[in-house]
């Protein structure tokens, strides 16, 4: 099951296990639990502080983890290897007692969280934004008696997938019922758990003294944009849904210059790394509800806290833009998807559509036709958008179909999941449909700046940030950066670029002008 080097670099991590463990395995006679079985033994053998038992649980082939005499709290329902090898790695590091590097306060709000708490994620093993969700509750059991958590592998347990009729990956289930989609961050999965958490939090940011510079944004501009500021020596904040942005849903990286390849949760963990270096106060599960400024700039987070500081760097990215025809809210995570990493290997076998045919759409059906029977291509426009180079190599797909001149109209679906598209030719005026199981939206960006509207703030018909060369924006004191500006490409590597800009810029900014003395007119070149 592991080659020599991951041996030797799991031989490593597992000697900062201080306390025996005991690995419980439930295995049959099929091959996957014969799988199970060689990787559970592979890594017994490695630690004299390891010990292997066989037992029987509700699901084979699984295994469980917990200190030795302990009743396992946290267990995995397949073999979790691929992007959840380092969920195995890291439930073996805690059940020995190595700690987690996990914010000290909210590892002891889990450990006072009350009642019975029974999470199941399903997932399959080549999603990427799994394993954060995975790790996460993982975690959560491991520091609360009252909170176990199991990883199920989808495509070891169909009928289970068909019963609950997942078709989005992570799902999390609690006590047998629907608890959260998509990725999920542990402060996030704490919050929707810990009654009285939010209310708690707003209090405590409510108290905060004023910031020199508050970032709004965890992402590669956000991440700049802080340690720029922050190595100014003035007092800097970073605030975010999550830290990494839309770089955490990013599998392959090969254009980062100097990194020949990388995947985006790594990069993401390396920028929060660095940001945490130089001392920046981050503050994640908050998100931004108003921006005000009067002799200092508010920020009014969706929880009711407000953090005022001197200077503002809003550097809030986009997300994935998304149809807005019938049927699309109505069967999401039930057919309509984001991810095509994600979620496709739970249409193997069948019929499937992308919508778009930029360069995410292209490489999403070239991704996709290695694993589900038919890829159907549909671009609005006349010619394909992407890079000659993948519409080539999709147009030598023999199971890619491309279809131009294609506008989306309504999703279809049988009332509990999709079965269909329509279309209209854009040509003829003849409206069309496809039987599809399932629906791949790859049709751009749309930046997250909605909570600007009221705020005076000049954007362009997109909803883009308007900044000049410095990253100021019209009101004085705000700047921005990155995706949600008007910044004409968005990659990451001007991103950060743009972020460091801005940071440069507020950091003039606030040594060239006292934002409590700035006349109340200045606003009017805002409005």
């Amino acid at each position: 099951m592991l080659d020599a080097n991951v041996k030797k670099q799991l031989d490593t991590y597992l000697q900062n296990i201080v306390t025996p463990i005991e690995i419980s395995v439930s295995a049959d006679r099929s091959a996957k639990a014969a799988e199970l079985s060689s990787l559970a033994s592979e890594i017994a053998g490695l630690s004299d502080k390891i010990a292997l038992n066989q037992v029987e649980r509700k699901r084979t082939p699984s295994m469980a983890i917990a200190p030795v005499g302990e009743i396992p709290r946290v267990s995995f329902a397949g073999i979790p290897m691929g992007h959840e090898f380092t969920s195995l790695v890291l439930a073996l590091l805690q059940a020995g007692g190595h700690p987690s590097k996990a914010d000290p306060a909210l590892q002891e709000q889990i450990r006072n969280i009350q009642g019975e708490f029974h999470f199941e994620t399903y997932i399959s093993l080549s999603c990427q934004n799994c394993p954060d969700v995975v790790q996460a509750l993982n975690l959560m059991a491991k520091l609360n008696p009252n909170i176990t958590h199991e990883m199920i592998d989808g495509a070891l347990f169909q009928d289970e997938v068909e019963q609950r009729q997942i078709m989005a990956v992570p799902a999390v289930y609690l006590n047998g019922e629907h608890f959260g989609q998509g990725r999920m961050s542990l402060e996030e999965i704490v919050a929707k758990i810990d009654t009285g958490a939010e209310q708690r939090t707003a209090a405590e940011l409510n108290e905060r003294a004023p910031y020199d510079v508050l970032v709004l944004g965890g992402g590669p501009a956000g991440a700049a944009a802080a340690i720029y500021a922050a190595r100014k020596g003035i007092r800097t904040a970073l605030v975010a849904e999550r830290f990494g942005g839309q770089v955490m849903d990013t599998v392959g990286i090969e254009n980062f210059i100097s990194m020949p390849y990388t995947e985006g949760p790594k990069l993401a963990a390396s920028l929060e790394q660095h940001v945490k270096e130089y001392g920046v106060d981050i503050i994640t599960g908050q998100r931004a509800a108003q921006l005000k400024r009067d002799k200092l700039i508010e920020l009014e987070l969706a929880s009711g806290a407000t953090l005022a500081s001197k200077s503002v760097i809003l550097a809030t990215g986009a997300r994935w833009r998304e149809l807005g025809v019938p049927g699309e809210a109505e069967y999401r995570t039930k057919g309509v998807a984001y991810c095509p990493h994600c979620d496709g290997p739970f249409f193997k076998g069948k019929h499937v559509a992308v919508i778009g045919g930029g360069n995410s759409g292209i490489e999403a059906a070239i991704d996709l036709a290695g694993i589900v029977k038919h890829v159907t291509v549909l671009e609005f426009a006349d010619t394909l958008r992407a890079d000659e180079v993948l519409v080539r190599k999709a147009r030598s797909m023999a199971n890619i179909d491309i279809i131009t001149n294609a506008q989306t109209t309504e999703v279809l679906g049988d009332g509990s999941k999709v079965n269909g598209l329509q279309y209209t030719d854009r040509v003829s005026g003849e409206l069309k449909q496809l039987d599809l199981a399932g629906i791949f939206v790859q049709i751009g960006l749309v930046p997250n700046t909605e909570f600007l509207k009221d705020s005076g703030l000049e954007m362009n018909r997109m909803g883009e940030i308007v900044i000049d060369t410095r990253g100021a924006t019209s009101i004085p004191g705000v700047f921005a950066a990155g995706d949600a500006t008007t910044v004409p490409y968005k990659q990451i590597v001007i991103s950060m670029g743009a972020g460091a800009t801005a940071a440069l810029g507020a950091f003039d900014h606030l040594i060239r002008t006292s934002v409590a003395d700035e006349p109340a007119e200045a606003l009017s070149m805002a409005s």
